[in-house]
């Protein structure tokens, strides 16, 4: 594998295609929180597997580290839910900014990234590692955040769910895929399946999705660290595709001042429909 920096963004490519862009100095609306993201992703055939700023969600961005409430402030873009008066717009939205990178290469990049509130006060500094590796006819993603408090009082993680609104628990490392991939199949360990995997645990979810244009499907297994605190799965397949282990979908997860929350994520991305059995060998395979 292969990668590439230059002006904000690093690629990385495989065989001639290039699997991913990620975008660590974007150039966007602060009210969609810039912050570093992939888009495209892409599969070994060249397909690409992420949406980006739809128009139901500008804010959307392929695949990112989000929260959606962290206390009283939004790191995710857009509105933010209100118990009891929906979703608002407020003068909330921070922004996750790239400082440095203290390695860069395919088997280990290395970012230091600082979370500021809409006022522009560091509430988290953030390690992000990333490595990227390639077999025949899938690649996976490696991706763990270190999330250290940098306040001197408890930070909140929480969700529109925990503020009242069912079934919208969303928060933390989040897909957001193509529009073709409306009404894909949703497979989950322990024989559990569909979009029902709304608020479960599983130990791993997949998403198999149909492309446009070209006779091909793709499959991707998110399998979150089991060290990782409780997390209960954000999906959908209608209107549109997201997948999301959410560190506090039902509850809120604290993180003490000068503590640190670790969350490791892999996530596989597969030429064409996966079976269940595939799929729960690959997973069973993993160490951690």
């Amino acid at each position: 594998m292969k990668l590439a920096d230059g002006d904000g963004v690093f690629t990385v490519s495989e065989g001639g295609v290039e699997l991913l862009r990620y975008t660590y100095r974007p150039d966007i609306a602060a009210f969609e929180c810039p912050s570093p993201s992939f888009h495209p992703l892409r599969t070994l055939d060249g397909d690409v597997v992420t949406g980006n700023r739809p128009h139901d969600h500008r804010w959307h961005k392929g695949l990112a580290m989000t929260a959606s409430h962290l206390d009283d402030q939004n790191f995710w873009g857009g509105v933010s839910y209100v118990r009891d008066r929906g979703y608002q717009v407020l003068p909330n939205v921070g922004s996750l900014v790239h400082r440095d990178f203290l390695a860069l290469a395919t088997e280990n990049v290395v970012e230091e990234i600082d979370w500021l509130t809409a006022a522009g006060q560091k509430w988290i500094t953030e390690r992000r590692t990333m490595s990227f590796t390639a077999e025949a006819g899938a690649w996976t993603l490696d991706f763990t955040s270190e999330l250290r408090n940098a306040r001197e009082t408890a930070l909140e993680f929480s969700s529109p769910t925990v503020h009242g609104r069912e079934l919208a628990g969303y928060c933390g490392f989040f897909w957001r895929g193509p529009r073709s991939f409306e009404h894909g199949e949703v497979l989950a360990s322990d024989g559990q399946s569909g979009p029902e995997m709304m608020g479960r645990a599983a130990s791993w979810l997949a998403y198999v999705g149909t492309h446009d244009e070209v006779d091909h499907t793709s499959t991707l297994l998110f399998t979150p660290d089991p060290g990782n605190p409780e997390w209960r799965w954000f999906v959908r397949n209608s209107p549109y595709a997201v997948v999301n282990p959410s560190v506090a979908f039902h509850e809120p997860l604290f993180l003490a001042a000068g503590e640190t929350l670790r969350l490791r994520y892999r996530l596989l991305v597969g030429n064409g429909s996966w079976s269940r059995d595939q799929l729960e060998t690959r997973a069973a395979s993993y160490t951690w």
